[in-house]
């Protein structure tokens, strides 16, 4: 479904519903449109969904990493007076989520996370596409997902004109490396909002045992599992991630 990206200040974003804001945070090589079942879904049953268009690719080179996206993501809640804030992130997204959520702590109600980097630092390195081969570029993008049949072509192509356009290269390497630099696993301890862990049993970039470490170390956190599932849940069984996300807001009153 195609929705209207509104532009407010510097700030570009799709905002659909009414009711507490649920803010989604794309990931590194993730469009807008890889939570199409999130926005379909919770506007319907009392939440407000909000995309905002990240600055990977607009901030100044050497101010492209996670910590300045996270200070985005705060600004922007500021400018829209947003309340009650329950991040939703996959991926990098997961990790500009955690970090927004541990140096803001009084803006963000809850956290989800899927697939999300913070912990596993290859989740960000070695694999990182090469520029000019197509062929290698569908096959990481389909070894993301359970069923190769997810990366459609539509998603490889934009892929592929990402890693081969040199500024937006660039900055996706400075954002793959900061991520690496802010491991979490100190931090998480110390975060105490409620925090869902939906993830792949089959994630083969950030795996199971990720998603366990998440759990043991967020201490007000609970972990479910899909199966036959890879990187990117909410885009490969978005019915049973809505599920269980929705359930999951309800036994926790948020």
């Amino acid at each position: 479904m195609e929705h209207k990206l509104e532009q407010d200040g510097k700030f570009k974003f799709i905002e659909i519903g009414e009711g507490t804001p649920i803010i989604i945070l794309h990931g590194l090589m993730g469009g807008l449109s890889n939570f199409d079942g999130v926005v379909n879904f919770f506007p319907q049953h009392g939440y407000k969904v909000v995309i905002p268009e990240l600055p990977i690719y607009s901030l100044p080179i050497l101010k492209t990493n996670i910590k300045n996206i996270s200070t985005y993501i705060k600004e922007f809640i500021d400018h829209r007076a947003y309340k009650d804030v329950i991040l939703l992130g996959n991926s990098l997204g997961g990790h500009i989520g955690l970090l927004t959520t541990k140096f803001y702590p009084e803006s963000i109600k809850a956290l989800i996370i899927t697939g999300s980097s913070g912990l596993y630092e290859s989740a960000m390195g070695e694999s990182y596409p090469k520029r000019g081969d197509y062929d290698y570029i569908k096959k990481k993008a389909e070894n993301v997902f359970y069923d190769p049949k997810v990366a459609t072509k539509e998603i490889v192509d934009e892929v592929y004109k990402t890693v081969n356009d040199r500024g937006k290269l660039i900055r996706t390497l400075a954002i793959a490396k900061s991520a690496i630099r802010h491991n979490m696993a100190k931090d998480l301890p110390n975060m105490p909002q409620p925090t869902c862990i939906i993830w792949g049993k089959q994630d083969d970039v950030t795996p199971p045992n990720v998603a366990e470490e998440f759990h043991e170390k967020l201490p007000n956190s609970d972990l479910y599992w899909i199966d036959k599932c890879g990187h990117a849940a909410m885009m490969e069984h978005p019915e049973q991630f809505n599920t269980v996300l929705h359930e999951w807001l309800l036994k926790r009153k948020l």
